[in-house]
């Protein structure tokens, strides 16, 4: 799929092809030691000659990873879904840049051999998870008696929210890989390493925390808890540590097989370490985490990934979103509203920047992606690979976009006073010669997602106004010129351009104000699409039936 780009790659300049190129950088820099080497194969992956490079340094024959992390003591959500497209995104550049030459893996990890904490407030049937705090999320029993524990209900939620969208990407367990043996190794390094990861760890702490802190958390025999006590002894030739159960007896147990879970930062590094992570991005509110995780994971001897922290967003009042507060969006809520496309959009668009997300924001989303999607055919192939419709679509966007923007689509709704597509298609069938919901499937759904957010947003707030004055003539002198059309005009730019003359006769400066009256006294709304395009659709029938109703 992305063989043969990497001469269109190279050219790119977008965010995702930045961090793929850091990922090069790092992969070189990791697996050849040696300068020379380091160069000789950046030259022949900068000549589109990876496959080359790879014949001559097998070490770059092994996959590269590309990871992201998931609690799930939760649901996933917004943050979930940002993460693994954002994510998704740079694997794609890295796989252009090097012409598919190096095998990539996208890890979806789940911590989920965390003790339970906190019993989530979402949950009617509370007492099981109320009994089983502390435990591994995946010894906790499941609250809605479908899965073997709360983690794995949760950990099915999460496979099948990130297969609805379509994303390419292994799922790991974190207690598959503490039971099953594959953080052996690396625990063992923690244990011999004990003391290089408590001096990273201890100045990141209060005093209170210092005094008992300990990067193993061991899994309580007695009452299976996961315990946050101090590591009382340990031998690392046995590969063990002791500790003080709750009933006060001091215990031994080894450090592998599932019998202690590592401190999260310590065991971000120590993942990163094990499965030989490449790259992983992280939130803003981590970067001390990944600072403090980096060093850990040096010390165990790995090498801290390459990645970026992206800003988190805010809701309507610049607030951060929190979930426990319920400020913001939810999956739910966007996906009533707007396209999973927009989504993806509007998380590709300057991840580094603080964004606000809010329902008002969904129009505006779904419309870019709309423009950059209508725009992708046009482009030289060059300028392709920037857009972002070709990272959303994973270098195959549609051919085909919507003809009708979704602000128009809304204008079209409040107008008709649509509760139905089947109405709306009665407009949109007409305008579009041989337009079905089957021959245009993208506006079909935009006209679902239209009637939710009018319904919810738009007509509990709509507001008309009287005209004034010169507004009256100006609308009594635009609708003359509509009855002076031939019957059944569709030519939006005719009509548009009538819209126009009328203004600047009527003197509206600036002529903005004159689409803004029409909007506030035609749909009670202060802003619009264009207003031949909406009366080319309506039809000019009805819409000189709207005036003059208005008007009356």
């Amino acid at each position: 799929m992305f063989e043969g780009l990497s001469p269109l790659a190279r050219e790119a300049r977008s965010w995702p092809f930045e961090q793929a190129r850091a990922t090069i950088a790092r992969v070189l820099r990791v697996r050849l030691p040696d300068r020379a080497d380091q160069e000789a194969a950046k030259a022949l992956i900068d000549a589109g000659k990876t496959d080359e490079a790879v014949k001559a340094y097998p070490a770059l024959s092994k996959a590269v990873i590309f990871e992201t992390g998931y609690g799930p003591s939760g649901l996933p959500h917004l943050g979930t879904f940002g993460e693994v497209a954002r994510t998704t995104m740079v694997r794609q550049a890295f796989r252009a840049l090097v012409d598919d030459a190096i095998p990539t893996r996208l890890i979806a990890f789940s911590d989920d051999m965390d003790g339970l904490r906190k019993v989530p407030d979402n949950i009617e049937n509370k007492q099981p998870l109320i009994e089983d705090l502390g435990k591994p999320l995946t010894v906790v029993r499941d609250p809605f008696g479908t899965h073997d524990s709360f983690g794995a209900h949760n950990n099915a939620r999460l496979r099948a929210f990130l297969d609805g969208f379509g994303f390419e990407y292994e799922f790991v367990s974190s207690t598959e890989c503490y039971k099953g043996g594959l953080f052996d190794e690396t625990l063992l390094t923690a244990l011999a390493r004990f003391d290089a990861i408590q001096k990273v760890m201890l100045p990141t702490l209060g005093e209170e925390r210092r005094a008992t802190y300990s990067p193993f958390l061991p899994v309580s025999p007695s009452t299976g808890k996961v315990l946050q006590v101090p590591t009382l002894e340990r031998n690392v030739e046995k590969g063990t540590i002791v500790f003080e159960d709750e009933d006060g007896s001091r215990v031994e147990v080894p450090v592998t097989g599932g019998h202690v879970k590592m401190q999260w930062k310590p065991d971000w590094a120590m993942r990163w370490t094990a499965l030989g992570v490449d790259y992983e991005m992280s939130g803003k509110d981590l970067i001390d985490s990944v600072k403090a995780s980096g060093a850990i994971c040096k010390a165990l001897g790995g090498v801290p990934p390459e990645g970026f922290n992206y800003e988190l967003f805010l809701d309507e009042n610049n607030q951060k979103i929190s979930k426990s507060k319920g400020n913001g969006l939810s999956m739910e809520d966007w996906l009533r509203y707007g396209a999973p496309e927009s989504l993806s959009y509007y998380m590709f668009q300057s991840p580094k920047s603080a964004k606000k997300l809010y329902f008002d924001v969904i129009p505006k989303a779904t419309d870019e992606y709309l423009q950059q999607l209508d725009a992708f055919g046009r482009q030289e192939p060059a300028k392709q690979l920037d857009n972002p419709v070709w990272h959303i679509h994973s270098g195959q966007p549609p051919q085909q976009s919507s003809p009708v923007s979704f602000s128009l689509m809304l204008n079209l709704v409040s107008a008709a006073d649509a509760s139905t597509k089947e109405i709306l298609w009665g407009f949109l069938s007409r305008y579009i010669p041989g337009a079905s919901a089957e021959t245009q499937p993208l506006l079909d759904r935009l006209a679902g997602y239209a009637i939710n957010y009018y319904e919810d947003f738009v007509k509990p707030t709509k507001t008309f106004r009287a005209p004034t004055d010169v507004e009256r003539a100006a609308i009594l002198d635009l609708l003359a010129k509509l009855k002076a059309m031939p019957a059944g005009t569709q030519d939006a730019e005719l009509i548009q351009n009538e819209v126009f003359e009328v203004g600047k006769t009527h003197g509206f400066d600036p002529l903005r104000a004159w689409f803004q009256a029409l909007y506030e006294v035609l749909l009670g709304q202060s802003q619009g699409p264009r207003f031949g395009s909406f009366a080319a659709i309506f039809g000019v029938d009805r819409t000189i039936a709207l005036i003059e109703e208005k008007l009356s």
